[in-house]
């Protein structure tokens, strides 16, 4: 059974990127709208005008549409902008009613008064009845009594004492409304009945409970998913750790991918099941399963997701994904030198081996390139005395044979023969050759990549690299 009338909102503000954090949050509005039959409402919570640029929501929009929630996904995008006049109405009303008042207490002189900085507001304009009027900030004013009541469906039960709660501002001295204010007056207005969201958030919520009860209304569901924690238990930062989408795309991780694991930090799907595509994901769940304890985002497990579904991918279709990296602006070979066909040969090869799309280039840079990029490392283990110079020799020598069916088992025949008279098993014989052929001494099989790279230009790469090692 569905229920058209929940409307959960994404409601994310314009900081230049997009943090997994929120992305984690549209998910999890997206899939309450989704399996409910409801509507998710997109919000750009654009208030703070230093930080809100059209680009930035541009690329809120990107990166919503890159997770697969489009713009036929939602309704909107609205401007919280665009209702400040509604926020204004809002704190007037309030005051008229008695539940806000005007202060022109300045920070430090609530301090002063306290005799602690770490105490918050305490009061002193509540009875005063000061007019609006420059300097003047618009207070709520907290009930007595209490406490206020979050029923939570993650976090269960939050009770908030009404004396830890200060009278907060809901309007600046010049009127604007604060975001406090601002966000429950557009959730009344575009019947939000479900706000899901951080649980950084769940410290406003006594707020805004008490505000939608002041204005009228019934709060709506409350949802607060857990924080998002590094590998130290330390909350994520995009200070610290690798928090924007945007790289996470550009480094070739998959969207399917993303919206899998994203969906599981504090959640699973139970069955024993962990990768699971989000249209199974949807109808198994609940908001009450949702864990509250911290959930922590481990980019290697996420690497190895993004492996599975790599290797799960069509080859076609893993070949289409691998375009943008391998025919756009940065790649190291001439876009002439680049050979569709070729690769379209390696790729299976290559779809076994990456974590990520990114990971192709170094794989198959060799192909395209004049001559390989050398790896110091790489060049120093394997052409060692005694092994380097004498298995190059061997190899050009068994290369250059005509009668040589120049394909994989017959290439790694040869060479394994090569190596055994120099008295070395073929894991070593081969190591100086595919350094002197691709640069490296780990990459795609060996062999197959002989193959497609020709036996002329292989030569020419082996003569090259002999040379380098007696220069």
């Amino acid at each position: 059974m569905t229920d058209t009338s929940i409307r959960t909102r994404f409601a994310p503000s314009p900081t230049g990127m997009f943090h997994v954090g929120n992305a984690r949050s549209l998910l999890l509005n997206w899939v309450v709208a989704q399996q409910s039959g409801g509507t998710m409402v997109l919000r750009i919570e654009d208030t703070d005008a230093a930080r809100s640029r059209p680009e930035w929501t541009e690329g809120i929009l990107a990166a919503m549409a890159w997770l697969g929630v489009d713009s036929t996904q939602y309704e909107g995008p609205y401007s919280q902008t665009e209702h400040a006049d509604q926020h204004t109405e809002a704190a007037q009303r309030l005051l008229k009613e008695g539940l806000a008042y005007y202060c022109d207490c300045k920070r430090e002189q609530v301090q002063a008064r306290r005799d602690n900085p770490n105490l918050g507001y305490d009061g002193f304009c509540r009875d005063r009845g000061l007019e609006a009027g420059p300097g003047r900030a618009l207070r709520f004013r907290i009930p007595e009594g209490g406490p206020t009541v979050v029923e939570d469906q993650i976090r269960g039960r939050v009770e908030f004492p009404h004396e830890a709660l200060e009278d907060f501002v809901i309007a600046r001295g010049d009127g604007t409304a604060l975001f406090v204010l601002a966000n429950v007056v557009d959730d009344v207005e575009m019947g939000i009945t479900h706000v899901i969201r951080g649980e950084e958030h769940l410290s406003n919520t006594p707020k805004q409970q008490l505000l939608w009860q002041a204005l009228g209304h019934t709060p709506p569901v409350w949802a607060h998913a857990p924080v998002l924690v590094n590998d130290k238990r330390q909350k994520l930062s995009k200070r610290r750790d690798k928090v924007a989408m945007e790289s996470y795309q550009a480094e070739g991780f998959l969207p399917e991918t993303m919206v899998n694991y994203l969906m599981l930090l504090g959640w699973a799907p139970g069955e024993d099941r962990e990768i699971m595509p989000i249209e199974e994901m949807i109808p198994l769940f609940d908001l009450a399963d949702v864990n509250s304890s911290p959930a922590f985002f481990d980019e290697k497990k996420l690497r190895a997701f993004n492996g599975d579904y790599i290797r799960a991918l069509e080859v076609d279709e893993f070949v289409k994904r691998c375009a943008p990296y391998l025919e756009g602006e940065g790649v190291p070979w001439r876009p002439e030198d680049f050979d569709a066909d070729v690769f379209a040969r390696i790729a299976p090869l290559a779809q076994s081996r990456v974590a990520v799309l990114s990971e192709v280039v170094p794989n198959v840079d060799f192909l395209f390139l004049d001559s390989p990029v050398f790896d110091d490392k790489s060049w120093a283990k394997a052409m060692k005395p005694g092994i380097g110079a004498e298995m190059l020799t061997a190899a050009i020598a068994t290369y250059s044979d005509e009668s040589l069916d120049w394909e994989p088992e017959s290439l790694k025949g040869a060479l394994e023969q090569a190596g055994a008279a120099q008295g070395l098993k073929l894991g070593k014989a081969q190591a100086p050759v595919r350094v002197a052929v691709t640069g490296r001494t780990v990459g795609l099989p060996l062999f197959e990549s002989l193959e497609l790279l020709g036996r002329e230009r292989t030569l020419e790469r082996l003569r090259a690299a002999l040379e380098r090692l007696n220069a």
